[in-house]
């Protein structure tokens, strides 16, 4: 197993100084909206990872994809690195600046290209978030499903290839990006993928630009599927005596074929946090948050099967939540379990675990996971997309103390361990940054590596893009 390149410190990286050239050149053409202020540079230097702030020198607000055209040509002229900027909500290190340079920052890229109702589709700028959308959307009876928990840029959810709470019915981004506008190292806007549902035309370079993590251009705009409201909508939550046993109802309803929409585990210690934090008087045991989607009939069948299944396994006090103010207090909840959680801790970090292995070997990957946090005695907490294999563990430590951070990343390294074993991934959606470069050789071999990274000598000889995530140039 490679150690991870984060365990306590930053990669070692050489910055590459911006020329004051190419800051006045910026300036010219910006003017407020390219700025150098400490307070602008920090927050574009931050994420959610456990990883110091490391700023660029500069952030330019961009509004188009001919604004991103500019910055890029500079950037190439002068071998400048970029990094874009959606909302900030990742988890890896994918945003911080660890060879200096310009954050691009698309987040004014707000526009709503075209909605074609017919055909289930919509082009967005990349700055556009999935609340943003699906408000857009609610008058014409479609919604867009992708829910990774924040409410993040949908160019950022296709850079880092996201999923979330509905994915074990409606996929990831990977299934639900048709095409995209992206700004290449060399200035050139290209064009991938076309509205139709289908298409066997070349190299896949719409699927080779979704998690690339900015490595290879900068997104633009996003052309994404649409699915039709459902005619209903009944969310429920089931309490367990274990973990153990919550996973294991949730192996049989995926294995039985029932097209459950979303299937969250919240462990008592997550239950604890949301109950404090947003006045719930949940039972503090493991608990599944579960959505059902479809005709009144469907859905009342659905549930059916799995209030059985879930007594079976010694689930209880099965609730339901049939109103949508009752789901959105429920959903919201489990959204803000990250947050909730932290205040548990004050003043705390979190390192978070990000596995996803075959639905057949979740009991096992869990239950080790649990048995080795428990016997660390660092505090943490579960939730996890459990229908479709991925989990989360979030261990809370002190930033101020060194071991708790060892600590926690011996955890992390000995979970991707285990979760390769099962033949998983180290990533079921959060990327890889900075965070888990170590594991992704792992995983994927020195051979696909390589040709990853032939890939990127190939697109981005200069090294501009994002330089320093994913892999070591």
């Amino acid at each position: 197993m490679n150690a991870p390149l984060s365990s306590h410190v930053m990669p070692a990286v050489s910055i590459r100084p911006v020329p004051s050239a190419m800051l006045q050149a910026l300036q010219a053409q910006f003017g407020s909206r390219c700025s150098t202020a400490q307070a602008v540079r920090e927050q574009h230097g931050r994420d959610e990872s456990p990883f110091p702030v490391t700023p660029p020198e500069a952030v330019v607000f961009c509004e188009s994809t001919d604004d991103v055209v500019a910055v890029v040509n500079l950037a190439q002229a002068h071998a400048v690195p970029i990094i874009p900027y959606g909302t900030g909500s990742s988890l890896e290190g994918h945003l911080l600046a660890v060879h200096g340079g310009v954050s691009v920052d698309v987040s004014r890229m707000t526009g709503i290209v075209r909605i074609n109702a017919e055909d289930l589709t919509a082009t967005v700028q990349a700055g556009v978030t999935r609340e943003q959308l699906n408000l857009a959307l609610r008058d014409q009876g479609l919604f867009f499903p992708i829910d990774p928990g924040a409410n993040a840029s949908l160019g950022g959810m296709s850079a880092t290839r996201a999923s979330g709470t509905n994915a074990v019915r409606y996929g990831t981004m990977r299934e639900n990006v048709l095409g995209l506008t992206v700004v290449t190292p060399s200035g050139t806007v290209i064009k991938t993928g076309t509205r139709a549902k289908k298409s066997s035309a070349g190299y896949d370079l719409t699927r080779l630009f979704v998690g690339s993590e900015g490595t290879l251009g900068v997104i633009t705009e996003v052309t994404l599927k649409l699915y039709p409201l459902p005619e209903a909508v009944s969310a429920a939550i089931c309490h367990f005596p274990t973990v153990d046993a919550a996973v294991q109802t949730t192996i049989q309803i995926i294995q039985m074929g029932i097209p459950i929409a979303r299937c969250e585990l919240l462990d008592r210690h997550a239950v604890t946090a949301v109950n404090r934090h947003d006045k719930l008087n949940l039972r503090e045991t493991p608990m599944l948050l579960m959505e059902f989607h479809g005709s009144e009939a469907s859905v009342e069948e659905q549930a059916q099967w799995v209030q059985e299944l879930a007594k079976e396994h010694g689930g209880e006090d099965f609730q339901w939540a049939r109103s949508p103010e009752e789901r959105s207090r429920l959903w919201t909840a489990r959204h803000r379990a990250y947050f909730a959680a932290m205040q548990m801790k004050p003043g705390c970090r979190t390192v978070t675990t990000d596995t996803c292995v075959p639905i057949s070997r979740l009991a096992e990957c869990i239950g080790l996971a649990v048995a080795q946090a428990d016997e660390a005695g660092l505090p943490y907490y579960i939730v996890g997309h459990v229908g479709d294999g991925n989990f989360h563990i979030a261990y809370l430590i002190d930033p101020q103390r060194p071991e708790e951070r060892a600590t926690a990343e011996r955890l992390n390294s000995q979970l991707v361990s285990l979760a390769l074993q099962l033949e998983g991934t180290c990533s079921g959606e959060h990327g890889i940054g900075l965070h888990k470069m170590g594991f992704l050789i792992d995983e994927a071999g020195e051979a696909s590596i390589g040709l990853m990274r032939s890939i990127k000598h190939a697109i981005d000889p200069k090294n501009i893009m994002n330089p320093g995530k994913i892999f070591q140039w």
